[in-house]
């Protein structure tokens, strides 16, 4: 899903050079992914019956590889469009399944254990932009999607024994009455949680489709893929890291510190440019996007709220789609611009997160008791319960 997903951030500065990729046209085949990826998050929810099928998943992996390899058989932008549309579709349901079959398996260990499993993404981005960074010194944009290609395929084969989530027991009806009596008491507090979400939604992709080719334009050419390369290397163990932190500190506060960090990373180039700028700004843009959807998903699954993970995923999808569309005025004089408006978002959702600190209710109560408003207990260690809201993330 790493690959599938992102391997277009590394290829868009070749397609721009040898193709003639406009900048709109660029932005637009990133919407398409995005809306594909919201269809496919969206299946995984509303029917939960595909998250059990292996079918579904081998299918999925299978049709992920052949949107990869058509790639380079066109040089029309509606088909492009339409491929990658639907490797969005297919990297859904991928992460869905193969992230619920996961935390199934790993419901009562520790939360960096899957943590680390989820640095998978990282792994595939790390991966596919190693494999850019060096087909570009010989290459084309064509040799790139072909060898994505052929990674995915590589990938497909190890994944091809991954059994699905088994069939869940049947929850009482109490347990359903007692979800809905405890949705009202946190209301506030998931609103704030789901602009937060939303807002980091839309300054996250902005950075992860522009970056490479932001990069490109003030150093030289291998730099943009090079730095894309750490950001699937500061990925993989990013979830597992916020993870241990939660055992210290509450989820708000190391949302809010998420937050920030992520955002000064995504201003650097923009504002300081040059090589060591770049590299920076990859560690710490790489560390925090998939730990911050650790963090808000967890405090949204935490606060109890109903359809708490669905809606917070929502909105972060809707907010990927707007990401590139709001930012292609900016890209007529590059792509500067485009992430000083994403690192304005992301503070401004670090603003929520500061909001969401106010009076959070750290322990909850048994449904139906009041909310107490106590700070978390130093040394709480989290399980991967606390993590199982994840399967719909990123």
């Amino acid at each position: 899903m790493g690959v599938g997903r992102f391997v277009y951030t590394p290829i868009l500065p070749l397609m721009h050079a040898q193709v003639g990729l406009s900048a709109g046209a660029g932005a637009n085949l990133a919407t398409a992914n995005y809306v594909g990826y919201l269809a496919g998050a969206l299946a995984g929810t509303l029917l939960p019956r595909l998250v059990r099928s292996a079918a579904l998943l081998r299918g999925s992996m299978l049709a992920l590889v052949v949107s990869l390899a058509a790639m380079p058989l066109t040089q029309s932008t509606t088909l492009w469009l339409l491929l990658r549309l639907g490797a969005g579709v297919f990297s859904a349901l991928i992460f869905v399944i193969a992230a619920s079959s996961l935390l199934s398996h790993l419901r009562d260990h520790p939360a960096h254990l899957p943590g680390w499993a989820f640095g998978g993404v990282g792994a595939g981005i790390a991966l596919s932009g190693l494999l850019v960074l060096l087909l570009r010194m010989v290459g084309t944009w064509r040799a790139a999607w072909w060898a994505s290609a052929a990674l995915a395929a590589a990938l497909t084969l190890v994944a091809w024994g991954l059994r699905p989530e088994p069939a869940p027991r049947p929850a009482s009806s109490t347990s359903g009455t007692q979800a809905r009596m405890s949705g009202p008491r946190t209301h506030r507090w998931f609103s704030t949680l789901f602009a937060s979400y939303t807002l980091e939604g839309i300054g996250y992709i902005i950075a992860g489709t522009f970056l490479v080719a932001a990069i490109g334009q003030t150093s030289p050419g291998w730099i943009g893929s090079g730095a894309w390369v750490l950001v699937g290397l500061a990925a993989i163990p990013s979830s597992a890291l916020w993870a241990g932190l939660g055992r210290r500190w509450s989820r708000p506060d190391l949302l809010l510190a998420a937050l920030c960090v992520q955002a000064v990373g995504i201003a650097l180039p923009a504002l300081v440019g040059g090589v060591a700028a770049a590299l920076i700004s990859a560690v710490l843009f790489g560390s925090t996007f998939i730990g911050v959807s650790t963090l808000a998903l967890a405090a949204g699954a935490h606060l109890r709220f109903p359809r708490a993970v669905a809606l917070l995923t929502a909105g972060y999808s809707v907010g990927q789609i707007l990401g590139p569309l709001v930012a292609t005025p900016l890209l007529h004089h590059g792509y500067h611009r485009a992430l000083i408006l994403a690192s304005v978002v992301v503070l401004t959702a670090a603003l929520a997160a500061l909001v969401l600190r106010i009076g959070f209710p750290h322990h909850m109560p048994t449904p139906g008791r009041p909310v107490q408003r106590s700070e978390p207990a130093p040394g709480r260690r989290l399980t991967s319960s606390d993590t199982a809201e994840t399967q719909a993330a990123e």
